[in-house]
């Protein structure tokens, strides 16, 4: 597929070996700043069909956050109960709490009038053992029922997340299927599977993560200020003013990482990217010897993902000890303000208590609002990136209504095509031929003339700039797709086999088709042969890359899948070059019992294989420059005739 090669797009620096097919740079939109609400407002969009499972999260969050929000509440009233049981035991029995307190002010002991005056006292009694025994069992049901709550709550939220991906990966695999051939040339496989990997992992983990403890911290910060407003609303006042300055904090800070934080996962991409090509091409690297070369690319992307990781990470991590300082500053101001508010007699111990739990759970709960910004912004950086994929332009849609050939015939009529990849390079113009049924038609030419993308143009892998073409007397256009595809059937120079068995690998080109017709499939395409000969037979499980057979065996099977479709149009893309002289005179026979009554279109440079075919056109910068049969062309010596003798004139010379 030289041709496809060649187009004006721009080039990666240092492309590493082994891969197939164009090799192009990261695709330019990961490159700008984050655009993080319009991403967030569509991440959670993806949420709304599951807006009862959150109504349910939000629920059960309220009912954890409520029991856990009175329990200090309750704890500072045992505290007033054991405090104040111990000083009542210390006072005079028969006498009220008001003598006491007058009988200090009378002896110039203000202080401790002050302090007792905040007090409920009786004199002469000790500590109530059955009040504060229900107090302690009061609050040990309310964190229990806090526990099952909360419990339900990330249990329900879990069930929100993973359907929510299981969407999303699903629009994705469909997304996938309906991008143009276009879309693969100018991405990099690695970097795409990471977006479908990689970045929806982190869009998984970081809504997990992220979700529950988002909503259970604002719950918790509005019932924390509840509760300390019912306690002290001076000290609330105290709380409440670090609102704005944590709001402060976390906004510095985010906007400085979220750059960081698309870089690192474009990074990513680019790294998984450079790993799966070498690894593809882990044989060349060695035989080359070019480990070297090849570990140096590696350790510079790496570096560039590792100081972009190390940035995002520190720089989103200074939130979490900003908040937390901030948060020993209001605990220290609330111990003070409360010691001096005891001693004054306006608040009771067990009240201050309470207060410096609620001092911390509100705190708390900011902190970690904070620290979720890191986690935030890497999800919604990825979140971004599977949108872009999920955004990307999709092939055309189907004519409606469609029509398709009554016939079979494999009929092929091109009228006046012509297409360009770029609209500044023409490659394909004005061509027109016919096809007829039964013919092979053969093409060559130099590498980038368009032979490939004649052939693409059939399949519809692309869409024509103007001109048509016609499949038995109807317009391709108006087809379907699957009604075009299925009627023809493609075997490439590059073989494509799944990990299966031999018998699967076959079927895949009819899934419907019965054993017998396997058997006579491969059969004819002399796959049976060397099959019988294998321990398990048609049921050989292939390994990755069916590296457990050899190059012919992998070709004779990629073509036993084509004659079992039955395809009334076929083609065959260099199905011969990468096979030795024997297993090639196989192949040929296969194909040739593949092209029986089909339309073929077979492309070639090696000119010896192709003799035989009705018609050969000859192209060359996109047009057909000459056509005719193996012996008219070379009468002609013209362009075939030149290309003819720059493959045979130097093993004749040699032989003589």
């Amino acid at each position: 597929m030289s041709d496809q090669r060649t187009r004006n797009v721009p080039p990666r620096p240092m492309p590493g070996p082994g891969g197939r097919g164009p090799r192009f740079g990261p695709s330019l939109p990961a490159e700008k700043a984050l655009n993080f609400m319009p991403s967030a407002r569509k991440l959670a969009r993806r949420l709304k069909p599951h807006r009862l499972g959150l109504l349910g999260m939000l629920l059960l969050s309220m009912a954890s956050v409520g029991f856990s929000v009175l329990g200090p509440k309750l704890l500072g009233q045992g505290t007033n109960l054991i405090f104040e049981g111990a000083m009542s035991q210390r006072l005079p029995a028969g006498v009220t709490q008001e003598q006491v307190i007058e009988g200090l002010r009378a002896a110039g002991r203000n202080s401790e009038a002050d302090l007792l005056s905040g007090m409920h006292l009786t004199p002469g009694t000790g500590i109530d053992l059955q009040a504060l025994s229900r107090i302690l069992l009061v609050v040990l049901a309310l964190y229990m029922l806090s526990s099952i709550f909360g419990w339900l709550q990330a249990y329900v939220l879990n069930e929100v997340v993973q359907r929510t991906m299981y969407s999303l990966r699903q629009d994705v695999e469909g997304k996938i299927n309906r991008l143009p051939l276009g879309y693969y040339d100018k991405m990099q496989r690695g970097e795409l599977l990471s977006r479908v990997t990689n970045d929806i992992d982190n869009v998984s983990q970081s809504l997990q993560q992220t979700f529950s403890q988002m909503v259970t911290s604002l719950l918790t910060v509005v019932g924390v200020v509840t509760m300390m407003l019912i306690v002290s609303p001076l000290m609330t006042v105290i709380a409440v003013v670090t609102i704005p300055l944590t709001i402060l904090i976390t906004a510095v800070v985010a906007k400085r990482s979220q750059k960081l934080f698309v870089a690192q996962w474009k990074h990513t991409g680019e790294l998984n990217a450079d790993v799966e090509e070498n690894y593809t091409g882990h044989s060349l690297v060695k035989v080359f010897g070019r480990q070297r070369e090849v570990r140096a690319v590696f350790d510079a992307k790496n570096k560039e993902l590792y100081r972009a990781s190390f940035g995002a990470q520190f720089v989103s991590g200074i939130i979490q000890p900003a908040m937390m300082f901030v948060g020993n500053l209001i605990y220290v101001a609330i111990a003070v303000v409360g010691g001096m508010q005891v001693a004054a007699g306006a608040m009771r111990l067990g009240d201050v208590q309470a207060f410096l739990q609620y001092s911390r759970q509100f705190t708390q709960p900011l902190a970690q609002l904070g620290s979720m910004a890191n986690l935030i912004q890497s999800g919604v950086a990825s979140a971004e990136r599977v949108f872009e994929l999920l955004e990307a332009d999709e092939q055309s849609r189907d004519s409606s209504p469609a029509q398709s050939p009554a016939a079979a015939d494999g009929k092929l009529v091109f009228e006046d095509v012509c297409f360009r990849y770029t609209p500044d390079k023409p490659l394909i113009e004005n061509v027109s031929l016919t096809a007829r049924p039964g013919h092979t038609i053969a093409i060559v030419g130099p590498t980038g003339a368009g032979k490939t993308t004649l052939v693409n143009l059939i399949m519809r892998f692309y869409e024509l700039d103007s001109g048509c073409i016609t499949l038995d007397g109807v317009d391709i256009a108006m087809m379907t797709r699957d009604d075009l595809r299925g009627r023809m059937g493609m075997v490439l120079q590059d073989t494509w086999l799944f990990s299966g068995t031999i018998r699967e690998n076959i079927a895949y080109g009819r899934p419907d088709a019965t054993e017998e017709e396997i058997i006579d499939a491969a059969t004819a395409t002399y796959v049976d042969r060397f099959v019988r000969s294998l321990p398990d037979g048609y049921d050989t499980v292939l390994t990755d890359a069916a590296e457990n057979v050899s190059a012919g065996e992998k070709q004779l099977i990629t073509i036993a899948r084509a004659f079992l479709a039955k395809p009334s149009v076929l083609i065959l893309d260099e199905a011969t070059s990468s096979v030795d002289t024997r297993t090639e005179v196989l192949v040929q026979k296969a194909m040739a019992a593949l092209r029986s009554d089909r339309t073929s279109f077979v492309i070639a440079h090696r000119l010896s294989t192709i003799r035989d075919a009705d018609l050969i056109l000859v192209m060359d910068a996109g047009q057909i420059v000459e056509q005719g049969n193996h012996t008219e062309l070379l009468a002609a010596r013209g362009a075939y005739f030149e290309l003819y003798n720059a493959q045979f004139a130097v093993p004749v010379a040699e032989n003589i």
